[in-house]
């Protein structure tokens, strides 16, 4: 009997601590920031997780919020760009809570009110940017000229520092996350954009011919600076060959008899270059210098008979 009754009393004092602790202790979570109020007014915020005391409801109200980034997404919206020309598109974009008493305050801490706040605030700044860009700068045929990077920057510095001085809110980033034409000027814009194209190919063309044109005229500069040097190599050999022809000259010219021995050595010399048998008269120039032999190597000699 005192067993039960000590076991009973463990468990009540247990019972009572956690029935204490659930009324006066609350704890934060490492993804949550927390508003404390105190009969609806604001107290305190907590961001840090941990175990933290309070006063009983109805003293003090804890009020949790999801501190981790929450995407943000809505419909294709037409806009107009700044050539007149509509166009459907469609942004997200991620935020989070920074100041949790504003939060509170401003949208009674709803996620749901938080977006429907920011919905007319990106929808106006999209189509305040929209419209300062040409068509071309968001739908292009040329990649250089396309500015989305510079669009969904000025798009978020427009929704920025109104969410947060206005709902304590941090929109840290804004998209487009796709484009749409109208039915009613998607032929116009593909004939734009066809247009832009054979612009484009025409340029190509201009400038690959203008490179072609470079090319030739450096290969024939250069052709042309070959054969002179070639040409002017051969004249130079040409004249060092007729210098030393030169002076073969004026030996022959000092011995007659020496330039009519060389020329019918040579004369004798082309008519033996191949394996021949030669009936012929010996007193026949040149092959009167064979006359001391009757028999070569590789010619027969045969006088020819007296008449």
């Amino acid at each position: 009997m005192k067993n039960r009754k000590a076991i009973s009393l463990v468990t009540g004092c247990v019972l009572a601590i956690i029935f204490a602790l659930m009324m006066f202790a609350f704890q934060v979570r490492q993804t949550d920031t927390v508003v404390v109020t105190t009969f609806g007014k604001y107290s305190s915020s907590i961001t840090e997780p941990g175990l933290y005391w309070r006063m009983p409801w109805p003293i003090q109200k804890v009020h949790r919020f999801d501190k981790r980034l929450q995407n943000f997404e809505r419909v294709f919206e037409q806009t107009s760009t700044k050539d007149a020309i509509n166009i459907l598109v469609t942004v997200f974009g991620g935020w989070k809570v920074a100041e949790p008493r504003l939060y509170l305050e401003s949208l009674n801490g709803d996620k749901l009110k938080a977006e429907a706040a920011l919905e007319p605030l990106i929808r106006n700044s999209k189509n305040a940017v929209i419209g300062q860009h040409q068509f071309s700068d968001i739908i292009s045929t040329n990649d250089a000229s396309i500015q989305f990077d510079q669009i969904e920057a000025a798009i978020l510095a427009g929704v920025k520092e109104k969410a947060a001085s206005s709902y304590g809110i941090d929109v840290e980033f804004v998209r487009i996350k796709q484009l749409g034409l109208p039915e009613s000027i998607t032929t116009k814009v593909m004939d734009r954009m066809r247009a832009e194209r054979e612009t484009r190919v025409r340029q190509f063309q201009a400038e690959g011919e203008k490179e072609a044109r470079v090319i030739r005229s450096r290969a024939d500069n250069e052709a042309n600076r070959i054969l002179a040097e070639a040409n002017a190599k051969a004249i130079e050999i040409e004249g060092e060959a007729e210098a030393e022809a030169s002076k073969y000259y004026e030996v022959l010219e000092q011995n007659p008899d020496l330039a009519i021995f060389n020329f019918r050595r040579n004369a004798l010399e082309n008519s033996l270059k191949d394996r021949t048998t030669l009936i012929i008269d010996s007193q026949t120039t040149p092959f009167n210098l064979l006359k001391s032999n009757s028999t070569n190597g590789s010619v027969s000699v045969v006088p020819a008979p007296e008449k």
